[in-house]
C-alpha cells in the first residue's frame, strides 16, 4: 500500500520530475486506496466516480442545510477542526466560498492574505512556512502565483511528521481544481433535465492560454463521453498544447478557433473568461490585443440555443454584458453560489464525514419522503454510484 510518508524517498526536484499519475498516487497515499481524498491539487486526480460522489454530496448538504436542525447537524461535524486560508494571490469568490463552506461544517478559519505579514518576508522558506501552518491547522487552503506550490506544499507535509490536507485554490496559470469541480456541478445541474453533460458542446472563450479555470475544466470534461469542446481565443492566447494533448489522449473531440460569434449557435454551454493581465510582464502584452470580438453581448442572445448555459468563473470585465444577467440562460451567479456548496462537500470528504452526512440524509428521507422533497426512484441513473434510491429536490436555487 502506498503511504503518505513514501514521499520521503524523493527530493522535491526528483518528485517534481515524476509522471503526474505517480506523483498523485504518492501524494494521496493510503487515502486513495480507501476511496478518500487527502490533498486536492489538480484536475487529473479525479475520476468520474469521485465527481459523482461530490455531486451527490453537494446536493445532500444543500438540502440538509435548509432546515435549522440540518444546519446545526452540519455545523457540529467538524467543530474541532481549524483551517488556514493562505491566499498569496488576490481572491474574492474563492476565498469567501471556502470560508463559508468551512463555516457550514463548523471549521474555524484563520487567513494570511498578504505574504508581507508572514515570516516569508524575513527570508523564511516556503517549506518552513507550510510546516508552521500544519502545527496549528488541520487543513491548508492555498492560492499562489507559482504553478507548482500546492504540490510542493503537499510533498513537504507528506515528508514531515505532521501531514495535513492541502487544497489548491488556484496555482498560477496552471490549475484551479475546485473551480473546475463547481463548474462541472453547475453544468450537471443545468443539463439534468436535458440528458446530462454527455454529448454536449462546450464553447470556451477568452484568454485560454493563461486561464487556469478553463484548463482544469477541460480535463474534467474529458471524463464525460461524447463531449466536444470549442476553444475560441485571440491569436497567441489559445489553449496550451499540454491540455490539447491531454484531450487527444482521452479521446475528446475539440476544435481551435480565432473567432467567437461563428460558434455561439453550436454551443450547449458558453464558458466566458476575462483577460488574465495579472500575468503580464512589463511590456503590457494584453493591452496590445483586441478582445472586442471575444465578448458576449445582449444582442447576441438571439443566436444562442434556448437552453444554452452561459457561464463565467468571474470576475468579469467587458467580455460579458451585464444586461445578460436577467436572461434565464445566465448561470454565472448560480455558478458562484455553487462554489460554496461544492467546496463544503469537498471539505466533508477530506474531513472524513461523508458517511455521517449520508446516514443523516437516509434517516431524514425515511422520515420525510412523503413531502415530495425526497422521492424514491430506484432506476434514476443520475445518482450512480451512490444513493441510487434517492433523488434530491430539483428546485434548489
Amino acid at each position: 500500500m502506498t503511504r503518505l510518508k513514501d514521499c520521503r524517498q524523493y527530493t522535491w526536484e526528483e518528485f517534481d520530475a515524476l509522471p503526474l499519475d505517480k506523483s498523485n498516487e504518492l501524494l494521496q497515499g493510503e487515502y486513495k486506496e480507501r476511496d478518500g481524498i487527502y490533498h486536492t491539487l489538480n484536475a487529473e486526480q479525479f475520476d468520474r466516480q469521485t465527481l459523482d460522489r461530490i455531486y451527490v454530496l453537494t446536493n445532500i448538504i444543500r438540502s440538509i442545510s435548509k432546515t435549522k436542525n440540518g444546519a446545526t447537524f452540519l455545523m457540529n461535524r467538524l467543530r474541532h477542526k481549524r483551517a488556514m486560508l493562505y491566499f498569496a494571490q488576490a481572491s474574492t469568490r474563492t476565498y469567501l466560498s471556502f470560508k463559508t463552506a468551512a463555516d457550514i461544517l463548523g471549521i474555524r478559519c484563520t487567513d494570511v492574505r498578504d505574504t508581507s505579514t508572514s515570516s516569508e518576508i524575513k527570508g523564511e522558506s516556503f517549506s518552513d512556512t507550510i510546516r508552521t501552518f500544519s502545527s496549528y491547522f488541520d487543513f491548508i487552503v492555498m492560492r499562489h502565483k507559482e504553478e507548482s506550490y500546492a504540490e510542493q506544499a503537499a510533498w513537504a507535509l507528506n515528508c514531515s511528521d505532521r501531514p495535513v490536507p492541502v487544497l489548491n485554490a488556484g496555482s498560477g496559470k496552471d490549475q484551479h481544481p475546485t473551480q473546475a469541480l463547481l463548474d462541472i456541478y453547475t453544468l450537471r445541474r443545468s443539463f439534468e433535465k436535458n440528458g446530462g453533460i454527455e454529448g454536449k458542446t462546450i464553447l470556451m472563450a477568452g484568454d485560454l492560454n493563461r486561464g487556469r479555470t478553463a484548463r482544469s475544466l477541460s480535463k474534467l470534461l474529458a471524463l464525460f463521453p461524447g463531449i466536444k469542446i470549442i476553444f475560441s481565443a485571440p491569436p497567441g492566447f489559445g489553449m496550451r498544447d499540454d491540455v490539447l494533448s491531454y484531450l487527444r489522449d482521452h479521446g475528446v473531440e475539440y476544435s481551435v478557433s480565432e473567432t467567437f460569434l461563428d460558434h455561439v449557435s453550436d454551443a450547449d454551454a458558453i464558458y466566458m473568461t476575462r483577460v488574465q493581465d495579472e500575468h503580464d510582464q512589463s511590456d503590457g502584452t494584453s493591452s496590445k490585443r483586441s478582445y472586442e470580438e471575444f465578448s458576449l453581448k445582449e444582442e447576441h442572445l438571439k443566436l444562442l440555443k434556448k437552453d444554452c448555459a452561459i457561464m463565467h468563473p468571474l470576475p468579469r470585465r467587458d467580455e460579458l454584458d451585464p444586461n445578460i444577467d436577467k436572461d434565464p440562460r445566465a448561470k454565472y451567479w448560480r455558478q458562484e453560489r455553487n462554489g460554496m456548496w461544492t467546496r463544503a462537500a469537498l471539505l466533508a470528504i477530506t474531513g472524513d464525514i461523508e458517511g455521517q452526512i449520508q446516514e443523516y440524509w437516509r434517516d431524514l428521507s425515511r422520515q420525510a419522503s412523503h413531502t415530495g422533497i425526497i422521492q424514491v426512484e430506484k432506476d434514476d441513473k443520475n445518482w450512480k454510484p451512490m444513493e441510487r434510491t434517492l433523488t434530491l429536490d430539483h428546485h434548489l436555487s
